[in-house]
């Protein structure tokens, strides 16, 4: 596997073991952030585009960032979870490819490290409710940023083992692809950095080049080369994810944050978000607020 992989870094959110009911439905749930189940008893349902999955005890699975899923039980489940963010030098997911739920048997390794990492992170489950209605919001978020900059430098690196070790479980599943160019253009990479700092900010392909001293065309087919993508793509990409975040956590109007972004106007904004997510960002809040 590419050296570059190791690119990717993974914080920890939250950890607890559950026991839910069928007060557990939750429909079209979007998070910017990843969620990882091992269940150990009970039947439960998760179904995203591309079908339904039964959770069963003996098995993990993988919901990447900003999968719309739904999750349901009918009557009895417990499962351990892992929820944690994703951060990557050049803003590119490790599952950019891959915007599906992941399953696969868990082994006894799988499940020794999973009670270990909730051993060493007490008090780190949600604590509110397991409506993701409620307890996704910024502020929650940032709670637990604190904490993970609080932790001693040793519990950092055990939680990071860990978890790339459960993420490598999924790299080798059907529904993980791997078709992402390799880059290893310096000035690439550092424009796509100067992008998801600067996702505010009404950024072009232009200024980009002339940011990195090359030809407008020379820099877009180099960026294509290097990244599969044209570089007008890459920024509507970066500036719609965070769009979505805020709309998951905040109640931000959604001028503020087509402003947020970078959009000059709302109708660009709306139409750029359309094309991407193929949901209006009224029709995507509004899944979001019907949770049930």
């Amino acid at each position: 596997m590419s050296k570059n992989i190791f690119k990717y870094s993974f914080s920890l959110l939250h950890i607890d073991y559950v026991k839910l009911n069928n007060n557990w439905n939750y429909y079209n749930v979007v998070s910017p952030y990843y969620r990882l189940y091992y269940i150990d008893e009970g039947i439960g349902f998760i179904s995203d585009n591309y079908g339904q999955l039964t959770l069963e005890p003996g098995y993990l699975y993988l919901i990447p960032s900003f999968t719309i899923c739904n999750l349901n039980c009918d009557e009895y489940l417990s499962q351990y979870f892992i929820q944690f963010f994703e951060e990557s030098a050049d803003g590119i997911s490790l599952f950019n490819n891959s915007r599906s739920v992941m399953k696969l048997p868990a082994s006894e390794i799988d499940i020794i490290l999973i009670k270990k990492m909730l051993q060493i992170n007490p008090g780190r489950g949600i604590n509110r409710s397991d409506n993701p209605k409620v307890y996704e919001r910024e502020a929650y978020y940032k709670e637990y940023k604190a904490l993970n900059d609080a932790m001693k430098p040793q519990l950092k690196f055990e939680n990071q083992g860990i978890i790339l070790q459960l993420i490598s479980r999924f790299l080798s599943t059907k529904d993980f692809k791997t078709n992402q160019p390799l880059i290893s253009s310096s000035k690439i990479l550092d424009t796509m950095s100067y992008v998801q700092i600067n996702l505010d900010k009404n950024l072009t392909v232009a200024q980009l080049a002339k940011r990195v001293n090359q030809n407008q065309d020379y820099f877009s087919k180099q960026f294509m080369l290097h990244t599969g993508q044209r570089p007008l793509n890459y920024i509507h990409e970066k500036k719609i994810e965070r769009a979505q975040y805020l709309i998951a956590t905040t109640s931000k109007t959604f001028l503020e944050i087509a402003l947020d972004t970078g959009f000059s106007n709302l109708p660009h904004f709306s139409k750029i978000f359309k094309q991407i997510v193929s949901l209006t960002p009224g029709e995507y809040r509004n899944q979001i607020s019907h949770l049930n």
